[in-house]
């Protein structure tokens, strides 16, 4: 299989199906970064697929200084941010669904397991849904796709100490929030 810069030669060369393995090879992973971090189904549709385009577009100007997939998820953030910026916030009841973070059921748990399980990514998908979106989006590369902090740097175009420092940050609102609802719970029983 070709890499990366074979294909982004060839892509640049006239051959558009270079670009299409490009985006076979790195849709899966960009929509499932782009689900948690805006935490729609269809927004993260949207956005890869808007980020895939202006990467065509801009593919010329792509210098190779990073790898491919990390200037692709700088492109795909920055459009998630535009187009946060443009929209008001709606939230429809399939988007809710999403949001609570119901999962297939395991065959082999009983039903009351199911729902603490269900109960407890619903309150980790809240809590990091509470997050600012900068929080957010470092928090989801480190722990939900295990970048490193350079390459998230890279992504994000930050600085490491920054990238350190917000996820640093970001940990702390997780556990604080989700301390402060189970403390809530427990007092409510």
């Amino acid at each position: 299989m070709n890499d990366d810069a074979q294909l982004i030669e060839q892509t640049l060369a006239g051959d558009r199906g270079a670009f299409g393995e490009l985006v076979r090879k790195y849709q899966g992973r960009l929509f499932n970064t782009l689900w948690h971090v805006v935490g729609s189904r269809e927004e993260a549709e949207d956005v890869a697929q808007e980020a895939f385009v202006q990467a065509f577009v801009k593919l010329d100007s792509f210098q190779g200084r990073s790898a491919f997939y990390t200037w692709l998820y700088r492109i795909a953030f920055n459009v998630s941010v535009s187009r946060r910026r443009q929209q008001r916030p709606e939230v429809s009841m399939e988007q809710y669904r999403q949001r609570t973070g119901e999962e297939p059921e395991a065959a082999e748990e009983g039903p009351s397991a199911q729902l603490v399980r269900a109960e407890r990514v619903r309150l980790v998908r809240a809590a990091i849904d509470a997050l600012h979106e900068d929080h957010r989006m470092v928090l989801v590369l480190r722990e939900m796709e295990g970048c490193d902090y350079q390459t998230i740097a890279e992504i994000l175009d930050l600085p490491l100490g920054t990238v350190r420092s917000r996820l640093h940050r970001a940990r702390l609102q997780v556990r604080e929030q989700l301390k402060e609802v189970l403390q809530g719970n427990v007092t409510e029983r």
